[in-house]
């Protein structure tokens, strides 16, 4: 990797534009940087980061969930994401359902839902409430149980959309417990029966006819579409009013966040803390290579770091929990986790952005916060380029505990064959490349892949 570093580096430099190295992922070495830093930062990621990064996700679903949200158009009311958010006021109630899990013992399990809630999403408060102590790949999907509402000796299975669902015209609305006139503190029983066909879901409602479904804001019809685009300026008008009302509402969202956002923040921008030696030896390297091409740029040097860490690694796990926790992130959740990752990739730049009320309304959340941030990715480039180094061999040592700690996990066996496979599409390149480079010619490479190829190849014919 270093080898092939070195190389782009050169590339970089001979073309006067150093401050593009790392920018994207089109490079073989560039994707193998991503991996290299995912594999040294796992442990540190369980250690340290993982923790407030989980709360941070769990803490955005609980506020989601707090509120309505809109089942077809995934906006709700409590969010950090002004497109995601729930403009209309929907009158709601928190209710606690007692639940009896069908064969699951005789208590019941109190789970608190709104009245607005459709039918699939209080199955989905239910499933996360029932089985939080599982993995959320061994729970039950929503379409695959039955909601049984129980308000006396009648039993009455409920359904997001069935013969008493309410029509207008093309429309047919989503039925939800207010709908089926469910109250506070009145027990449902939870059936579940993984070869249920009968139950319909939102998404089948859907799929079946996506525009006449609807459930917290109807959406505008194209008749009514095409009179509004008339008075389109007006429109952007009452829409801009609108926005700069709800921006108080993203900021008390942001507020009850906020503990969480700074945890996460400082988790991975504190040199204070335990570096992970990757981290260092690479930073390291980098501020070599750039006295090496006498690259006084600051900027350059922080750009390249910033592309190798934060952006690389950090930000991708921050829009996507469910890479590293077994959690299912709904699109809401993503909105807001979103608009967070964006503050941290704006925390990581060094322009300043002049601020005005036409601002993304993202940048106006966290304007007040955005200049500490900065100063913590500042610090942290600094801290580490003054901790003490880590040597060739050192590094060897800890990739090598690395590599036996994951001996169990990653299938070296299939790697190399997928290896094998992109080999024998540039075989005759590589070959010749092995041939003329003096390290391979050493250590006769060109010959012992040519042995390899014999071998497999032979293999296959044989099968």
């Amino acid at each position: 990797m270093r080898t092939l570093f070195l190389e782009l580096m050169e590339q970089y430099v001979v073309a006067k534009n150093p401050k593009l190295m790392l920018r994207r992922s089109e490079t073989v070495v560039e994707r193998m940087l991503s991996n290299w830093m995912s594999i040294c930062l796992y442990q540190y990621l369980k250690d340290n980061a993982g923790e407030p990064l989980y709360k941070l996700f769990k803490a955005i679903k609980h506020q989601v969930e707090k509120g309505p949200v809109d089942a077809v158009l995934k906006k709700a009311k409590y969010t950090l994401n002004d497109t995601g958010l729930l403009g209309d006021d929907v009158e709601y109630t928190q209710l606690t359902v007692n639940v009896y899990v069908q064969d699951g013992g005789t208590d019941s399990i109190p789970v608190k839902v709104l009245n607005c809630d459709t039918i699939s999403q209080v199955k989905e408060k239910i499933i996360d409430q029932v089985y939080r102590n599982l993995p959320c790949s061994q729970w039950p999907k929503a379409e695959s149980v039955v909601l049984e509402w129980r308000p006396g000796s009648t039993a009455q299975i409920l359904s997001d959309l069935d013969l008493t669902s309410q029509r207008d015209g093309r429309w047919k609305r989503i039925n939800t417990l207010m709908h089926y006139n469910v109250r506070r503190y009145l027990t449902c029983t939870y059936v579940y029966d993984y070869f249920c066909v009968a139950v319909v879901g939102v998404g089948h409602a859907l799929l079946e006819d996506e525009n006449k479904v609807w459930h917290l804001v109807r959406p505008v019809d194209e008749i009514d579409e095409g009179k509004s685009k008339r008075g389109s300026v007006k429109e952007k008008e009452r829409t801009k009013a609108i926005t700069e009302i709800y921006l108080t509402r993203l900021l008390s969202v942001k507020g009850t966040l906020q503990q969480f956002v700074d945890n996460f923040f400082h988790s991975v921008l504190n040199s204070n803390h335990v570096v992970p030696p990757a981290v260092k030896y690479f930073f390291d390297f980098l501020d070599e290579q750039a006295e090496k091409h006498d690259i006084k740029d600051e900027d350059t040097i922080h750009i390249w770091k910033t592309n190798s860490l934060p952006l690389r690694f950090w930000v991708n796990i921050l829009k996507n929990p469910h890479f590293i926790f077994d959690v299912h992130v709904h699109e809401v959740v993503d909105a807001s986790l979103s608009v967070i990752a964006q503050t941290f990739m704006d925390a990581c730049t060094r322009t300043e952005h002049k601020l005005s009320r036409d601002s993304p309304s993202n940048k106006l959340l966290y304007a007040k916060e955005i200049s500490n941030y900065k100063k913590m990715v500042e610090d942290y480039y600094k801290g580490i380029r003054q901790m003490v180094p880590v040597s060739d061999q050192d590094m060897n040592t800890h990739l090598a505990e690395i590599s036996r700690a994951h001996t169990d996990s990653l299938n070296t066996l299939v790697a190399l064959h997928q290896l094998y496979q992109y080999t024998n599409k540039y075989y005759d390149e590589i070959i010749n490349a092995l041939e003329e480079d003096p390290a391979a010619q050493k250590m006769q490479l060109a010959f012992r892949l040519q042995q390899i190829a014999a071998a497999l190849e032979n293999k296959v014919t044989d099968l």
